[in-house]
């Protein structure tokens, strides 16, 4: 038996009471509560700094936890379900148009609905957060009928033998007031959420104004913006057919 005295040196320091670990490395745990920012600009402010003035040696790294971590997981899992609705809508318009062209002039009404988001953001000063998230994926759904609606009855009319200019005015005259009906009704109907009336409303306003600046925007632009792209598009569809055809000619011809 050795007696420790022997073999040591007794010296008294401060230590942790607890050693914490994660994924078997040992780590130290930092928190702390944010007042006048948002956590986004915390944590883009607090790993600048860092990396300019505390270089961390080798085998060492800082990790955001907590909630910068949930919030990043739920960024992942939003954008995944947003690619996700996208492609069903493209493949739901694709069956219901019948050609892979034409549900394109829908689908670039989403962009429309986007820049009215991010202005209606700016605006009331909000940053992107979930609940902005979840009305941004309720935008997809939203802005499309209106691109459906035109392209639809344009493509009814064409089939009757109407002259594809005349189809696109007769649409635009008809189907401007369900378009507008739809789209008045939404809006008003967001607005108690997005004045933050009643209890807990203030946390989810941020929804409410991107549904309403997307649906603004989407609306006035739809009308002009999807008959130029559904006019570009339909121009390519004939000159590829037009090349095809060329082509099955040639082929005729030289055997």
């Amino acid at each position: 038996m050795v007696g420790l005295d022997q073999v040591t040196r007794q010296a008294f320091a401060t230590a942790p009471s607890q050693i914490q670990r994660f994924d078997r490395q040992k780590e130290i745990v930092l928190s702390a509560n944010l007042e006048g920012i948002s956590l986004g600009e915390f944590n883009a402010a607090f790993f600048k700094r860092q990396a300019q003035e505390l270089p961390l040696p080798p085998g060492y790294r800082i990790y955001a936890g907590g909630e910068s971590e949930w919030m990043a997981d739920m960024f992942a899992t939003m954008g995944l379900a947003l690619v996700t609705g996208i492609l069903f809508i493209f493949f739901v318009l694709a069956s219901l148009f019948e050609s892979y062209l034409e549900p394109f002039a829908v689908l670039l009404a989403l962009p429309m609905a986007v820049i009215g988001a991010v202005l209606a953001l700016l605006v009331t000063g909000n940053d992107l957060s979930i609940m902005s998230m979840i009305g941004l994926v309720m935008l997809m759904g939203l802005v499309n009928k209106n691109a459906v609606l035109l392209v639809d009855f344009i493509k009814q009319e064409r089939a009757r033998g109407t002259e594809r200019t005349e189809a696109i005015r007769r649409a635009g005259l008809i189907r401007l007031r369900p378009i507008m009906m739809t789209s008045l009704a939404m809006i008003f109907g967001m607005l108690p959420l997005a004045l933050g009336l009643g209890p807990g409303a203030e946390g989810r306003a941020p929804m409410a104004h991107v549904v309403i600046g997307g649906l603004v925007t989407s609306t006035l632009l739809t009308l002009f913006v999807v008959p130029v792209l559904y006019t570009l598009l339909d121009d390519l569809r004939a000159r590829a057919a037009a090349l095809v055809a060329a082509g099955r000619l040639r082929a005729r011809r030289a055997g």
